[in-house]
């Protein structure tokens, strides 16, 4: 594969070009307790661009807003020369009900305070963070498209939503004219695949490049973790570290260190790290863009570059799916049988070119 941060790939139905792995500033700013300090953040800020990084993610309240203000500061001498992406949606204000949302009044607010905190008068790429079922999806499309048109996002996408939802809206603004979504933020890593059943084929289908984030899984991946973290009195703490985040989210799980597991095998096949295999493996799939990587120093972050050295053998995938392998459910695995292959195709040949 051999890939550099220079190495730029489009996104989605785009001309916009980004780079194959995306700095997450999510850790930038101490806010929730855990993270990097202004000068080791500026580090990690510096040494992603300086490798030809572009591609910078962060959130409207990622560390209380924290991260972006970091950002609109670091950001100073070379705004164009970024690909900033924000998000909106979450509460900015608790116990304001309108200061989140995917509604137009949210929207238009978040987006003047992250203009704000960002230091800028763009935002190149604006995400939809978090689904909220109760805004009607021309309300979405319509705000975005106003501020396209007001030249305050460049460009439109989403995350964490459904797929028919996403495909459903994707329909709407080609039929009204209105600023397409161009890129889908999607939990997706070794251990988190069910993205693989509909997420990823629409993205691929309607023209969203897909932005992996936690692509090591909240670093289970990286082999920090052994069976000893599954004992009763580390399954019960609640002390706020990492490893007490991941077993609230389930993450740590007797599956979930098998793969890791098999991600470490095949790393010392290779003289590489973990991390580095975990994220090669996410950055082979063709339905995906730029996973986001969210070191937390300056070593870490270059380990986690080291991944666009790596190259994956055809037996090391094969094992590394194996290891990894779900169940796409219905009506994926049904179509994909022998059985429906034979009575809908029999013997003919089809050769398909997408």
């Amino acid at each position: 594969m051999s890939l550099t941060l220079d190495t730029y790939r489009l996104l989605g139905r785009s001309g916009l070009r980004v780079s194959p792995l995306a700095l997450g500033a999510a850790t930038f700013g101490t806010d929730w307790g855990w993270g990097a300090e202004q000068d080791e953040a500026r580090k990690l800020f510096d040494l992603y661009v300086e490798r030809g990084g572009n591609f910078i993610d962060t959130a409207n309240t990622y560390t209380n807003g924290s991260s972006e203000r970091l950002l609109g500061e670091f950001t100073r001498d070379n705004r164009e020369s970024l690909v900033l992406a924000t998000k909106y949606t979450t509460l900015r204000r608790p116990g304001d009900p309108n200061s989140g949302g995917s509604h137009r009044k949210s929207l238009f607010a978040s987006v003047e305070a992250s203009l704000r905190q960002l230091n800028t008068d763009y935002i190149d790429l604006l995400y939809l963070h978090v689904w909220d079922f109760t805004t009607p999806v021309e309300e979405i499309l319509r705000g975005m498209d106003d501020l396209v048109r007001q030249g305050k996002i460049l460009y439109v996408a989403i995350s964490n939503a459904p797929a028919w939802q996403v495909s459903r809206m994707q329909a709407i603004a080609d039929l009204r004219g209105w600023s397409p979504l161009v890129a889908l933020e999607i939990e997706y890593n070794l251990i988190e695949r069910t993205g693989e059943r509909d997420l990823i084929p629409m993205a691929r289908e309607m023209g969203l490049g897909v932005i992996p984030y936690s692509p090591l899984a909240g670093g289970v991946l990286t082999g920090k973790y052994s069976r000893d973290d599954l004992t009763a009195t580390n399954l019960a703490s609640h002390d706020g570290t990492r490893k007490s985040f991941n077993f609230a989210l389930g993450t740590l799980t007797e599956r979930n260190l098998a793969i890791a597991d098999a991600v470490k095998e095949v790393a010392t096949e290779l003289g590489r790290t973990p991390a580095q295999v975990g994220l090669a493996w996410t950055l082979q799939n063709p339905g995906v863009t730029a996973p986001i990587i969210g070191a937390r120093t300056p070593a870490q972050l270059e380990d986690n570059l080291g991944a666009l050295e790596v190259d994956l053998t055809a037996s090391q995938l094969a094992r590394l799916d194996e290891a990894s392998a779900i169940g796409l459910g219905f009506p994926h695995d049904m179509l994909a049988s022998d059985h429906i292959r034979n009575v809908t195709a029999g013997d003919l040949k089809i050769e398909t070119r997408r």
